[in-house]
């Protein structure tokens, strides 16, 4: 079963809420889904980004939007218009 980075991350994050390590992750995602697609490694990576609280994807589709209408448009004028707080990075 092919899976996709997104959907992979989605399911790690579903496992990290649940209060599960890195090492029981592995095994419950090989368990389900083919045995390298993720390692403890990768799993401990994503981990650490879900516990600093940083987040992962917001507004992917309003940016992407924003830059295809205008090229030339700044990280500034994306803050401003999808009120995202800069501070929080």
């Amino acid at each position: 079963m092919e899976v996709n980075k997104e959907k992979i991350r989605y399911i790690l994050q579903f496992l990290f809420d649940k209060s599960e390590n890195a090492s029981q992750a592995v095994e419950i995602v090989s368990g389900v889904y083919d045995l390298d697609t993720v390692t403890a490694n990768y799993l401990q990576f994503w981990f650490r980004r879900f516990r600093s609280g940083i987040p992962i994807v917001e507004n992917v589709d309003k940016i992407t939007e924003m830059i295809e209408v205008d090229r030339h448009v700044n990280n500034r004028s994306i803050d401003q218009e999808l009120k995202i707080d800069r501070k929080q990075f």
